[in-house]
């Protein structure tokens, strides 16, 4: 299943192999915005930053996007900020804006120019103005192996207030670029660069793919002159018109299909029925609203086997309406006790018959799940996610073991449903629903005769395995990380 084929065409015709390099700027490139103002957000937020301080670097961020040639005292200024404080801190500070804001804000269309350049065998580089707190989080989540970027100079794990010299930053990603290829002894006429800003010119003239990605106005003028191929994408930033009545419209339809519960369930005098009709039309009507279309491999092995466990890697909160198109009818759910508590859709899920669990109690969790094993043994199947909670990107969480002793208590099948990129419609900590193509592999069923409790363990790295493959994600892979001083 190829995501964004049109976009990638031109990589998956390249020459395989390392000796192509493509690098990557990050602000308004991979992402959309400024990975900076995140993180000032996130420390203004968390009280890490005093009120002259956090104004002075608003006002230098501002002056920046109007005018475009203060980076240098931006920068400096917001790293005199950090001296004193312990890098570790700031390591972990980098994670939580990674996990609250960036990963939501990744284009997509960005994300599948990676793959298919990782596909190709390229080596890919993020090469950027920001910190390595900033890139990391955001070259993991990617696979991306390399990264050039500013350093902030560090003495007994204690920031110093200082930056490395010489900055990465215009001419200078330039020369980082130029000593990259240099120690690998490649050559910049074989390289990829995307970026959206004028600044990056330099390098933009001096590889042999120039890429312009959202770019800013001298930046598309300059490729105009040039004849470079422009790509604009607006998956991420401000939703559009179209975009809010579309969500509003899927939210809607879901309080519609609820309320047909109740007459359908008067009339038939099947609550089962209800609810199957109310699940089905949400799924289909849901999706044709929000503007997905889901295209499944392997749609005969939702039907294969029930009642069943099937399990879903869990993206977006948009996986509940997916999930509702694909199973349709006679299944479950798992949902966290919160839920129970909203006055919307906390009666709708106890007519669904789903289970209520507290994650933060294990004991009680656990309880909460017994009903669940009678359940199936009366014919319900169960949609659950082994991860247990949303990925704040694409990558693949550990598996708990819950869903396989639910599945080898009820003596039913488990089916793993793999989603690859249910964040395109609605990334972790977003709103407004996105239109895309979801694309879904189910496996075909595995059968839990014989499982014993010792080796539940073991049958879930398996099942997660198979995820990592068909999702292209592999084993962890540790990124390097360069300074350009």
């Amino acid at each position: 299943m190829k995501l964004y084929p049109k976009i990638t065409k031109e990589i998956d015709r390249s020459a395989a192999g390392s000796r192509t390099v493509a690098f990557f700027d990050l602000d308004g490139t991979l992402i959309s915005g400024f990975s900076i103002t995140s993180l000032l957000r996130e420390r203004i937020s968390s009280y890490h930053l005093g009120l002259l301080d956090a104004a002075e670097e608003l006002f230098d961020l501002a002056n920046h996007a109007i005018v475009g040639r203060n980076f240098p005292t931006l920068l400096d200024h917001a790293v005199a900020t950090l001296r004193g404080i312990a890098e570790q801190d700031f390591i972990e500070l980098g994670n939580a804006v990674f996990e609250k804001y960036t990963a939501a804000d990744i284009y997509p269309e960005s994300r599948a120019l990676v793959k298919a350049h990782l596909d190709r065998g390229h080596t890919v580089v993020i090469l950027s103005s920001a910190t390595i707190y900033q890139v990391k989080p955001i070259a993991e989540e990617l696979g991306i192996d390399n990264i050039l970027c500013n350093q902030l100079v560090v003495k007994d794990g204690v920031f110093t207030g200082e930056v490395e010299k010489p900055l990465c930053y215009a001419e200078g990603k330039l020369f980082a670029a130029e000593d990259f290829v240099a120690e690998r002894s490649l050559s910049l006429d074989d390289c990829f660069f995307y970026s959206d800003g004028f600044e990056d010119l330099p390098l933009m003239e001096a590889v042999g793919f120039p890429r312009p990605l959202n770019p800013d106005f001298r930046l598309g003028e300059a490729a105009r002159e040039r004849g470079w191929p422009v790509r604009k994408f607006s998956s991420r930033g401000l939703p559009g018109f179209k975009e809010v009545l579309r969500t509003g419209l899927a939210y809607g339809a879901f309080m519609s299909a609820a309320v047909s519960i109740v007459p359908t369930w008067i009339l038939n005098r099947s609550r089962r029925d209800a609810v199957n009709l109310a699940v089905t039309t949400w799924g289909e009507f849901g999706s044709a609203l929000a503007g997905i279309k889901i295209h499944v491999k392997g749609e005969e092995n939702l039907w294969a086997k029930r009642p069943a466990v099937f399990l879903f890697n869990h993206q977006s909160a948009a996986d509940v309406l997916i999930i509702s198109n694909l199973l349709r009818r006679d299944f479950t759910a798992i949902a966290k006790k919160e839920i129970a508590g909203n006055p919307l859709v906390g009666p709708v899920f106890r007519v669904a018959d789903a289970v209520f669990i507290d994650r933060r109690n294990h004991e009680k969790a656990i309880e909460a799940l017994k009903p669940v094993v009678d359940s199936l043994h009366e014919g319900l199947s169960l949609a659950i996610a082994p991860e247990g909670t949303r990925s704040p990107g694409n990558r693949l969480g550990p598996f708990k073991k819950g869903p396989f002793h639910i599945a080898m208590q009820a003596g039913v099948p488990v089916v793993p449903i793999v989603i690859h990129n249910a964040t395109d419609v609605l990334p972790k900590g977003a709103f407004f629903l996105r239109p895309a193509e979801v694309f879904v592999e189910v496996l075909p069923p595995i059968a839990t005769d014989g499982w014993v409790a010792a080796d539940i363990g073991k049958h879930a790295e398996e099942v997660r395995q198979s995820y990592l493959q068909i999702l292209g994600q592999g084993a962890p892979r540790s990124t390097a990380l360069r300074s350009v001083g």
